[in-house]
């Protein structure tokens, strides 16, 4: 009986540790599309997923793997283009989503922003898609319906499973395997839409580098990544905040300053319904906007809106204070 054909791939991974090795972007490539194309065996997907991940993925298989689903996903040929890549994955449990509003903010202000995420894949979190069903913005169900809301309003939320049905099934193999697929770290390289620019977010700040090499294998030349608060694009303004990534196609590496003396409590409540509160400016709270305008305030370094980090924070301070509150999502020219 003949090899499976994915066999070589678990092979170069499982080897040994004298003999084994990691895959090259292309091997990671190939890999995945046939994972994506159902070519594989349950027992091979899990052994593949394991062996990668206890290794930790390196530039070139995080690259192969987000390319991979980048060639099999179908993009209207209307969609627009997108300035901004935000991915979201992790959730939140001790703050609210806030950055949901900063990303609210950057698109009321002229940048299209692409969000795509996953959730319910960690209990007691709370995940975009459902904070920003409190705020009236509704997920898209398909490509077709995002083009048309970047196209109507600046921003769309896509679900991973919109993306590809395969990826939610693969992310959630967490539950069987008592480990982390690397599609959570993949995810964050997907920018599946290929925007201008691309935030990404890690738990773990050695994996900074990862995702900026990975970048550039793929081709991007702005993106900015930093350990966010819980995992999402959510700078603590009370902590330094260290970004790297690339600009105009070149590593770097930028300090952010603290925007604040002190940190909030434990949010218990985790009601997404005071979003809409914060923005309509019907509750107040200090650490929250100044959470949001730090956020935003990255981004537009980043997209080129501002030169300099103070620059940035500044502009992001005025577009906070000169927001539509009763406009969610009504657009600037």
């Amino acid at each position: 009986m003949s090899e499976h054909p994915f066999a070589p791939f678990v092979r170069i991974l499982g080897k040994g540790p004298n003999l084994s090795r990691s895959l090259t972007l292309e091997e990671t490539h190939a890999a995945v599309g046939m994972i994506l194309r159902d070519e594989v065996e349950p027992v091979q997907l899990g052994a593949f997923l394991c062996l990668m991940r206890v290794k930790t993925e390196t530039p070139e298989e995080v690259a192969g793997f987000a390319l991979a689903i980048r060639d099999s996903l179908t993009i209207p040929p209307d969609m627009p283009q997108v300035d901004l890549d935000w991915p979201s994955y992790a959730g939140k449990s001790r703050q609210l989503p806030l950055f949901l509003l900063a990303a609210l903010l950057l698109a009321e202000n002229g940048l299209t922003v692409a969000m795509h995420g996953a959730g319910g894949h960690t209990t007691g979190r709370l995940y975009s898609q459902e904070a920003l069903a409190s705020l009236g913005v509704i997920a898209a169900t398909s490509l077709g319906q995002a083009a048309d809301q970047l196209a109507a309003r600046r921003f769309a939320f896509v679900p991973m499973d919109v993306l590809h049905p395969r990826l939610p099934d693969i992310m959630g193999l967490k539950r069987v395997l008592g480990l982390r697929s690397p599609l959570h770290t993949v995810a964050r390289n997907m920018n599946p839409f290929d925007a201008k620019a691309s935030l990404m977010s890690v738990f773990h700040p050695n994996y900074r580098s990862v995702h900026r090499d990975a970048a550039k294998l793929m081709g991007m030349t702005e993106l900015a990544c930093f350990k966010g608060e819980g995992g999402e694009i959510e700078r603590r303004p009370e902590k330094p905040c260290l970004v790297q990534g690339l600009r105009r196609g070149e590593a770097f590496e930028e300090e952010w300053r603290p925007t604040l003396q002190t940190g909030p409590g434990h949010d218990f409540e985790m009601d997404g319904n005071r979003l809409r509160l914060l923005w309509r400016g019907d509750i107040s709270d200090a650490y929250a906007e100044a959470t949001i305008v730090a956020t935003a305030a990255v981004a537009l370094r980043q997209v080129g809106r501002a030169e300099t980090m103070e620059a940035a924070q500044s502009l992001a301070e005025h577009l906070w204070t000169d927001r539509r509150p009763d406009g969610l999502l009504a657009t600037r020219a």
